[in-house]
């Protein structure tokens, strides 16, 4: 039997893309938590630290979908090119107000001018649309992109603390920006694959946040990224407690990996049931095994109940990119997957914050709890939506050709 991502990967063009586009996203996952590690070290302020990275995680949540469309609208290359330029120098910018002490509104506003930074999830999966629309080679490429985002997440937040610890304050953040620099123009140097524009009456006048599948998509993923952000907060409180604070990162990657391997084994299959009825199984299943994490004591029990909690996070995500590339018009689909990434960032953010209370508040054994309701809500999300979701793509409201 043929590899899949071997034939994947075949496709011309597609092993550059994807190579430029993986580090061009690294940001994503680095800048939030290298903001944290810089200003805390050179500023010696949390809250102002926490202040700045907040600034430009919920910027970029408002902009990457408007950056999107307009890409939709005029091209990859021709959006992507000063959108990527200026995230570039405003992150240039925040690293030298952070070494040299400048006004604390400079901070913020470098911030706010770096969260131009383009959504290259996104970019990539629209790629991998125009290449392989309508065929079963599309959902492993969904599939490896989905594992890839689980590997930068946890990679690329550990790699930024790291260098800021070891080498000096701003080094996470530096490599961040030369990461997005290097990989981002390497990306949008690669015209060949670039999804062609839609132009005339194929023009959508409406954004596709008001479409019915990414509204339903979009709120499922927010509380699975929740879940997923409550994995992390609850374990380092929970082995901290348990007096093994260095297990934590064990634990943390054994849940990712757990994701990831079996991101890539679902990928590799080419399972026939419906797409909808595949994300409710995978939900259903991601429900269910937060309740074990309730009832864990020891630190092995953890790693276990963690990392069976998570081998259906990165399922969830292939089913639900395909369900919007299947459902969304394509004029739209770049702004769509954005929407759908948004959310998972949107719910991370809350499900730590919300996480981090419970354990406040109720200790470390109750953190979980967030992950169960949060379990619950997807599913009832993904339930109540199964009719939306097994119907057809989505008529759109179009422009008319100018006379």
């Amino acid at each position: 039997m043929p590899n899949p991502y071997q034939q994947i990967f075949r496709a011309p063009g597609a092993k550059g893309f994807a190579a430029a586009g993986f580090f061009a996203r690294m940001p994503i996952a680095m800048a939030p938590i290298g903001i944290v590690a810089m200003l805390s070290q050179t500023h010696g302020e949390y809250w102002l630290a926490g202040a700045v990275s907040a600034t430009f995680a919920l910027t970029n949540a408002l902009v990457a979908p408007q950056i999107s469309r307009i890409v939709d609208r005029q091209g990859q290359a021709r959006v992507l090119l000063p959108t990527v330029i200026i995230s570039i120098v405003a992150f240039t910018v925040l690293i030298a107000a952070a070494n040299q002490d400048w006004p604390a509104w400079m901070l913020f506003a470098s911030a706010i001018a770096a969260a131009m930074m383009p959504s290259f999830p996104a970019m990539l999966r629209a790629r991998w649309g125009e290449l392989f629309r309508d065929r079963p080679e599309l959902n492993t490429a969904f599939a490896f992109e989905s594992s890839a985002d689980e590997l930068v997440y946890v990679a690329g937040a550990s790699l930024s603390v790291g260098l800021s610890v070891a080498l000096f304050p701003e080094a996470g953040l530096v490599v961040s920006t030369a990461l997005l620099a290097v990989g981002g123009l390497a990306f949008i140097a690669q015209r060949k694959t670039e999804p062609r524009v839609r132009t005339g009456s194929e023009i959508s006048t409406q954004s596709a946040f008001w479409l019915r599948p990414v509204q339903i998509i979009t709120l499922a993923l927010v509380f699975i990224g929740a879940i997923f952000a409550t994995a992390e907060v609850s374990a380092v409180a929970i082995t901290e407690e348990l007096g093994q604070p260095e297990a934590a990162s064990l634990v943390i990657g054994v849940y990712a990996v757990g994701s990831f391997v079996v991101g890539l084994v679902v990928g590799a299959l080419n399972l026939q049931f419906p797409l909808q009825r595949q994300l409710a199984v995978a939900v259903s299943f991601i429900a269910v095994t937060t309740v074990p994490l309730l009832l864990v004591d020891t630190v092995p029990l953890l790693a276990v109940a963690v990392f069976v909690s998570g081998v259906a996070i990165s399922p969830t995500f292939i089913t639900a990119f395909g369900l919007i590339e299947r459902l969304v018009p394509q004029s739209m689909l770049t702004e769509g997957i954005t929407w759908v990434m948004t959310g998972i960032g949107i719910g991370m953010a809350f499900g730590s914050f919300a996480a981090g209370w419970v354990v406040d508040t109720y200790g470390a054994a109750n953190g979980f709890w967030v992950s169960v309701i949060a379990g619950v809500l997807a599913l009832l999300t993904v339930l109540l939506g199964q009719k939306v979701l097994g119907g057809g793509r989505v008529a759109e409201m179009v422009t008319q050709p100018a006379e």
